[in-house]
């Protein structure tokens, strides 16, 4: 299994070829889940293949917005399919793989460990301190797609996610829970001053 070479390959292919309208789903936030999928896992634990498997489906698993905005995820496991095998991935890794993809459509179904890390990095930002900043692209991307219509809508939005999420790992319910819960306050406080 050659990790490095699969992310130098898929990194290249967002990098070139995610639409403009994703200022959310882009190329960077690929990037931040990968690197928070590691940090996570090194803090829960996790080595050796299965830190190679976690750390491949971070970069694979929104991939399929290469193909469209509708479910991405079966889109990403698509890519997986046909481009892991070339790079040493056997057919339990990339089902592994998947299986990490798959878990992330939301709402969030981890069924292990690799599943519930996976999932804690692709929302990471809810409880750190660029909460703001990524999230108004997500807003933006939104609004282009024609999902929601405005800021009151956005907020919202996001008190109904914030207030239905949870984080699944000890790490990220120790070190982004907290803040977390902070923004909610600082959304919910928004949406009383703008009635």
């Amino acid at each position: 299994m050659d990790q490095r070479s699969a992310k130098a390959f898929i990194l290249s292919l967002l990098k070139e070829g995610l639409p403009e309208k994703l200022t959310y789903h882009c190329f960077e936030h690929t990037v931040d889940v990968h690197t928070s999928a590691i940090t996570i896992g090194e803090e829960e634990g996790i080595v050796g293949e299965d830190m190679e498997l976690l750390k491949t489906a971070a970069l694979f698993h929104d991939s399929g917005y290469l193909m469209g905005t509708g479910r991405h995820e079966f889109a990403g496991c698509s890519l997986a399919r046909e481009h892991l095998p070339r790079f040493g991935y056997d057919v339990d890794q990339v089902e592994t793989v998947c299986g990490l993809i798959m878990a992330t459509e939301i709402p969030q179904r981890p069924t292990d460990a690799l599943g519930e890390i996976l999932c804690d990095a692709d929302l990471d930002y809810l409880g750190r301190a660029d909460f703001f900043r990524i999230g108004n692209l997500l807003f933006q991307e939104l609004k282009s797609r024609g999902m929601i219509a405005n800021e009151r809508e956005w907020n919202e939005l996001q008190v109904r996610f914030l207030s239905g999420h949870r984080y699944f790992t000890a790490t990220s319910q120790r070190l982004r829970e907290p803040m977390k819960q902070q923004h909610l306050a600082q959304v919910r406080q928004w949406l009383a001053t703008h009635p």
